[in-house]
Protein backbone atom coordinates (compact mmCIF):
# COMPACT_ATOMS: atom_id res chain seq x y z
CA UNK A 1 0.00 0.00 0.00
CA UNK A 2 1.68 3.52 -1.40
CA UNK A 3 0.78 6.21 1.01
CA UNK A 4 1.72 10.32 0.20
CA UNK A 5 2.44 12.08 3.04
CA UNK A 6 0.49 15.47 2.73
CA UNK A 7 2.48 17.01 5.59
CA UNK A 8 0.86 20.71 6.14
CA UNK A 9 2.33 23.52 6.44
CA UNK A 10 2.02 24.18 10.44
CA UNK A 11 3.43 20.88 11.37
CA UNK A 12 6.27 20.96 8.42
CA UNK A 13 7.26 24.61 9.75
CA UNK A 14 6.84 24.84 13.45
CA UNK A 15 6.17 21.15 14.39
CA UNK A 16 8.05 18.97 12.35
CA UNK A 17 8.20 15.80 15.06
CA UNK A 18 4.10 15.04 14.37
CA UNK A 19 5.17 15.17 10.48
CA UNK A 20 8.41 12.46 11.59
CA UNK A 21 5.74 10.25 13.86
CA UNK A 22 3.36 10.21 11.11
CA UNK A 23 5.86 8.33 8.89
CA UNK A 24 7.02 6.19 11.15
CA UNK A 25 3.72 4.98 12.38
CA UNK A 26 2.32 4.33 9.16
CA UNK A 27 5.69 2.18 8.33
CA UNK A 28 5.65 0.08 11.27
CA UNK A 29 1.81 -0.50 10.35
CA UNK A 30 2.85 -2.09 7.16
CA UNK A 31 2.25 1.09 4.60
CA UNK A 32 4.87 2.28 1.80
CA UNK A 33 5.52 6.02 2.09
CA UNK A 34 6.62 8.79 0.05
CA UNK A 35 6.52 12.05 0.03
CA UNK A 36 5.75 14.19 -3.00
CA UNK A 37 8.55 16.96 -2.44
CA UNK A 38 6.42 19.67 -4.56
CA UNK A 39 3.61 19.76 -2.17
CA UNK A 40 2.91 23.42 -0.97
CA UNK A 41 -0.12 24.62 1.31
CA UNK A 42 -3.04 23.71 0.07
CA UNK A 43 -3.97 26.72 -0.05
CA UNK A 44 -7.00 27.26 3.19
CA UNK A 45 -5.58 30.46 4.48
CA UNK A 46 -5.87 32.46 1.72
CA UNK A 47 -8.94 30.56 1.21
CA UNK A 48 -10.60 31.33 4.69
CA UNK A 49 -9.60 35.08 4.11
CA UNK A 50 -11.20 35.39 1.32
CA UNK A 51 -8.58 35.76 -1.51
CA UNK A 52 -10.03 32.98 -3.57
CA UNK A 53 -7.85 33.55 -6.54
CA UNK A 54 -4.94 33.42 -4.56
CA UNK A 55 -6.01 29.94 -2.89
CA UNK A 56 -6.69 28.87 -6.46
CA UNK A 57 -3.16 29.25 -7.73
CA UNK A 58 -1.55 27.62 -4.91
CA UNK A 59 -4.69 24.53 -4.88
CA UNK A 60 -3.81 24.01 -8.20
CA UNK A 61 0.16 23.36 -7.44
CA UNK A 62 -1.19 20.84 -4.79
CA UNK A 63 -2.98 18.97 -7.14
CA UNK A 64 -0.30 18.81 -9.10
CA UNK A 65 1.88 17.57 -6.73
CA UNK A 66 -0.34 14.44 -5.67
CA UNK A 67 -1.81 13.77 -8.83
CA UNK A 68 -0.41 9.78 -9.04
CA UNK A 69 -0.85 9.20 -5.04
CA UNK A 70 -2.62 6.47 -4.41
CA UNK A 71 -3.32 7.18 -0.68
CA UNK A 72 -3.10 10.77 0.63
CA UNK A 73 -2.84 10.76 4.22
CA UNK A 74 -2.25 13.82 6.69
CA UNK A 75 -1.69 14.75 10.26
CA UNK A 76 -4.23 17.58 10.36
CA UNK A 77 -8.37 17.01 9.30
CA UNK A 78 -8.79 21.04 9.17
CA UNK A 79 -6.16 20.56 5.68
CA UNK A 80 -7.65 17.66 4.14
CA UNK A 81 -11.00 19.30 4.87
CA UNK A 82 -9.90 21.71 2.69
CA UNK A 83 -9.35 19.53 -0.34
CA UNK A 84 -12.38 17.37 0.13
CA UNK A 85 -14.76 20.15 0.22
CA UNK A 86 -13.27 24.25 -0.49
CA UNK A 87 -11.68 22.74 -4.08
CA UNK A 88 -15.07 22.14 -5.29
CA UNK A 89 -16.12 25.55 -4.79
CA UNK A 90 -12.11 26.70 -5.85
CA UNK A 91 -12.57 24.96 -9.18
CA UNK A 92 -16.64 25.20 -9.69
CA UNK A 93 -15.85 26.85 -13.15
CA UNK A 94 -12.93 25.04 -14.36
CA UNK A 95 -14.32 21.12 -15.50
CA UNK A 96 -10.94 19.93 -15.60
CA UNK A 97 -9.07 20.82 -12.31
CA UNK A 98 -13.07 20.16 -10.80
CA UNK A 99 -12.29 17.00 -11.98
CA UNK A 100 -8.77 16.39 -10.83
CA UNK A 101 -10.07 17.59 -7.05
CA UNK A 102 -12.80 15.15 -7.27
CA UNK A 103 -10.89 12.56 -8.13
CA UNK A 104 -8.36 13.12 -5.64
CA UNK A 105 -10.80 14.05 -2.41
CA UNK A 106 -11.72 10.28 -2.49
CA UNK A 107 -7.94 9.49 -1.51
CA UNK A 108 -7.15 11.92 1.28
CA UNK A 109 -7.49 10.32 4.94
CA UNK A 110 -6.74 12.19 8.30
CA UNK A 111 -4.25 9.68 9.57
CA UNK A 112 -6.71 8.52 12.31
CA UNK A 113 -9.86 7.85 9.95
CA UNK A 114 -6.71 6.27 7.64
CA UNK A 115 -5.22 3.81 10.27
CA UNK A 116 -9.11 2.52 11.08
CA UNK A 117 -11.32 2.75 8.22
CA UNK A 118 -8.46 1.86 5.44
CA UNK A 119 -5.79 -0.21 7.66
CA UNK A 120 -8.63 -1.64 9.64
CA UNK A 121 -6.39 -1.27 13.10
CA UNK A 122 -7.71 -0.20 16.13
CA UNK A 123 -4.90 -1.95 18.12
CA UNK A 124 -1.72 -0.64 16.46
CA UNK A 125 0.28 -2.30 19.92
CA UNK A 126 1.05 0.80 21.61
CA UNK A 127 1.68 1.40 25.68
CA UNK A 128 1.47 4.76 27.02
CA UNK A 129 0.92 5.16 30.97
CA UNK A 130 -1.24 8.30 31.31
CA UNK A 131 -4.51 9.54 31.55
CA UNK A 132 -5.62 11.08 28.80
CA UNK A 133 -8.50 13.10 27.08
CA UNK A 134 -9.02 13.68 23.75
CA UNK A 135 -10.23 16.97 21.82
CA UNK A 136 -12.19 16.44 18.68
CA UNK A 137 -10.86 19.22 16.04
CA UNK A 138 -14.49 21.17 14.28
CA UNK A 139 -13.05 20.17 10.99
CA UNK A 140 -11.85 16.98 11.41
CA UNK A 141 -15.42 16.17 12.74
CA UNK A 142 -17.41 18.07 10.50
CA UNK A 143 -15.90 18.14 7.47
CA UNK A 144 -14.13 15.20 6.99
CA UNK A 145 -16.33 12.76 9.35
CA UNK A 146 -13.42 11.60 10.99
CA UNK A 147 -15.88 10.49 14.28
CA UNK A 148 -14.19 8.41 16.69
CA UNK A 149 -11.60 6.83 14.93
CA UNK A 150 -9.00 8.81 17.43
CA UNK A 151 -10.85 7.22 20.26
CA UNK A 152 -10.78 4.28 19.24
CA UNK A 153 -7.49 3.83 18.93
CA UNK A 154 -6.68 5.52 22.20
CA UNK A 155 -9.14 3.05 24.14
CA UNK A 156 -6.73 0.13 23.06
CA UNK A 157 -3.51 1.76 24.21
CA UNK A 158 -2.28 -0.15 27.22
CA UNK A 159 -2.20 1.16 30.28
CA UNK A 160 -3.83 4.46 29.30
CA UNK A 161 -7.07 5.82 31.34
CA UNK A 162 -8.76 7.22 28.54
CA UNK A 163 -10.94 9.79 30.09
CA UNK A 164 -14.11 11.77 28.00
CA UNK A 165 -14.05 15.81 27.70
CA UNK A 166 -16.58 17.18 28.86
CA UNK A 167 -17.73 19.61 25.88
CA UNK A 168 -15.70 17.83 23.72
CA UNK A 169 -17.56 18.88 20.74
CA UNK A 170 -16.94 22.99 21.41
CA UNK A 171 -14.60 24.76 19.29
CA UNK A 172 -11.02 25.64 21.03
CA UNK A 173 -11.25 28.92 19.46
CA UNK A 174 -8.12 28.86 17.48
CA UNK A 175 -9.81 29.08 14.25
CA UNK A 176 -6.34 30.15 11.96
CA UNK A 177 -7.09 33.78 11.77
CA UNK A 178 -10.08 34.28 13.88
CA UNK A 179 -8.47 33.83 16.90
CA UNK A 180 -6.07 37.15 15.62
CA UNK A 181 -8.90 39.03 14.39
CA UNK A 182 -10.96 38.10 17.56
CA UNK A 183 -8.51 37.48 19.72
CA UNK A 184 -11.10 38.46 23.19
CA UNK A 185 -13.60 36.01 21.64
CA UNK A 186 -11.03 33.58 20.93
CA UNK A 187 -9.61 33.33 24.65
CA UNK A 188 -12.51 33.40 26.35
CA UNK A 189 -13.71 30.11 24.04
CA UNK A 190 -10.29 28.58 25.07
CA UNK A 191 -10.66 29.59 28.03
CA UNK A 192 -13.47 27.41 28.90
CA UNK A 193 -12.10 24.73 26.89
CA UNK A 194 -9.17 24.63 29.83
CA UNK A 195 -11.96 24.41 32.21
CA UNK A 196 -13.13 21.51 30.98
CA UNK A 197 -9.95 19.61 30.05
CA UNK A 198 -8.41 20.06 33.80
CA UNK A 199 -12.25 18.51 35.31
CA UNK A 200 -10.94 15.14 33.37
CA UNK A 201 -8.02 15.55 35.95
CA UNK A 202 -5.81 14.41 32.94
CA UNK A 203 -1.97 14.13 32.29
CA UNK A 204 -2.13 14.84 28.78
CA UNK A 205 -4.51 16.08 25.99
CA UNK A 206 -4.51 14.33 23.18
CA UNK A 207 -5.87 15.77 19.38
CA UNK A 208 -5.26 15.43 15.77
CA UNK A 209 -4.76 18.97 14.33
CA UNK A 210 -1.62 20.56 15.55
CA UNK A 211 -3.68 24.09 15.11
CA UNK A 212 -6.23 22.94 17.79
CA UNK A 213 -3.09 21.61 19.69
CA UNK A 214 -1.43 24.82 19.55
CA UNK A 215 -3.80 27.10 20.76
CA UNK A 216 -4.70 24.81 23.65
CA UNK A 217 -1.00 24.51 24.89
CA UNK A 218 -0.59 28.13 24.58
CA UNK A 219 -3.41 28.80 27.01
CA UNK A 220 -2.15 26.18 29.25
CA UNK A 221 1.22 27.26 29.56
CA UNK A 222 -0.53 30.60 29.89
CA UNK A 223 -2.18 29.60 33.23
CA UNK A 224 1.03 27.61 34.18
CA UNK A 225 -1.04 24.34 34.07
CA UNK A 226 1.00 21.00 33.99
CA UNK A 227 -1.25 19.48 31.51
CA UNK A 228 0.85 18.32 28.54
CA UNK A 229 -0.23 18.23 25.34
CA UNK A 230 0.18 15.75 22.53
CA UNK A 231 -0.54 14.71 18.91
CA UNK A 232 -1.87 11.49 19.13
CA UNK A 233 0.67 10.19 16.24
CA UNK A 234 3.23 11.16 18.56
CA UNK A 235 1.00 8.87 21.67
CA UNK A 236 1.13 5.94 18.96
CA UNK A 237 4.47 6.25 17.42
CA UNK A 238 6.07 6.66 20.42
CA UNK A 239 4.33 4.17 22.53
CA UNK A 240 5.52 1.79 20.34
CA UNK A 241 9.08 2.31 20.26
Amino acid sequence: MRVSLFVTCLVDSLFPEVGVSTVRLLRRLGAEVDFPENQICCGQPAFNAGYHPEARAVAEGWLDAFSSSDYIVSPSGSCGGMVVHGYEELFADDPTRLAQAREVRGKVYELSQFIVEVLGLEDVGARYPARVTYHPSCHATRLMGVGDAPVRLLRRVKDLEFVELPFAEECCGFGGTFSVKMGDVSTAIVSDKIRHIQETGADLVVGTDMGCLMNIEGRLRRIGSPVRVMHLAQLLEEGVR
